[in-house]
């Protein structure tokens, strides 16, 4: 599939996504959707891709969804034939049939997927472009990103699960505050918060995100991460005896593996690791 509103580059085991509506914020689309998409689900049936970073280009992040479709809506009064599909109100095919469903809706498929993935949020994410966030495993914050939920401020609702995955991030109180309010907060508001993991300086955010992910690439286990991943999107919905069953199922299976003796040995042997991922 050729890329027109996207940029993909696959290298050093990271698949890089670059939102490139740059002139635009890079305001999502229904073509960017379909594009992150097969990028995405590339870059996941990969093998020699162990993680990926999703970011944007220029001075934005995503600044939500595109205002032209919502300009529309709100002149005709009414939801024009097709406007459905292209705000992606309904779920297209599964990446991972195998999910639970909770995670084959859209945007909320992102933990579905065996591989991390990395929110490199250069600059403004806001509404829509706040909810891709949400669902990537780690987001990373330039300190000139800015963040907000917009949508009560256009008459809207949390959408796409956001009052749901918000306060299991940030507190119930510090969800409504930003879901009520639809205040724009700054990098450092949003790591106070638990809603970035890290904000690194603007004039090293690219490279400091990177080595981040190379450091996942190259030294710990693929199979490691997608399990711990799978784990921790499972025990969201487990009680904690259920969750405990699991990890003693999945602990069987790791001391079976090649990676755990590949874990082993390089450690004995002082020696950069060759996971396989098996």
């Amino acid at each position: 599939m050729s890329f027109e509103q996207i940029l993909f580059d696959i290298s050093d085991r990271i698949a890089t996504i670059t939102l490139h509506r740059p002139d635009k914020l890079n305001a999502w689309t229904a073509q960017m959707d379909q594009e992150v998409r097969a990028a995405i689900a590339t870059a996941e049936a990969d093998p020699e891709v162990r993680v990926i970073i999703l970011t944007g280009a220029g001075r934005g992040f995503c600044a939500g969804a595109d205002m032209s479709l919502l300009q529309s809506i709100a002149g005709a009064g009414s939801i024009p034939d097709g406007t459905h599909q292209a705000l992606g109100h309904h779920a297209p095919a599964a990446l991972n049939p195998n999910a639970r469903p909770d995670f084959q809706r859209k945007y909320s498929y992102f933990p579905s997927l065996s591989k991390p993935i990395i929110a490199a949020i250069n600059g403004h994410a806001v509404g829509l472009g706040l909810i891709l966030t949400l669902y990537c495993d780690l987001r990373f914050a330039s300190s000139d990103a800015k963040f907000g939920t917009a949508f009560a401020r256009r008459g809207l609702i949390a959408e796409y699960g956001m009052a749901w995955m918000l306060p299991k991030l940030i507190g119930h109180a510090n969800a409504l505050d930003l879901l009520f309010s639809a205040r724009i907060i700054e990098a450092d508001e949003a790591a106070k918060m638990g809603l970035v993991n890290r904000v690194i300086p603007a004039e090293t955010f690219s490279d400091g995100v990177r080595q981040y992910a190379l450091e996942l690439a190259n030294n710990v286990s693929p199979r490691s991460m997608s399990v711990i991943k799978k784990q921790v999107y499972d025990a969201m919905f487990q009680t904690l005896e259920e969750a405990t069953m699991a990890s003693e199922e999945a602990m069987v299976s790791s001391l079976r593996s090649d990676d755990f003796k590949e874990g082993v040995a390089h450690f004995l042997e002082k020696r950069a690791p060759n996971f396989t991922g098996k």
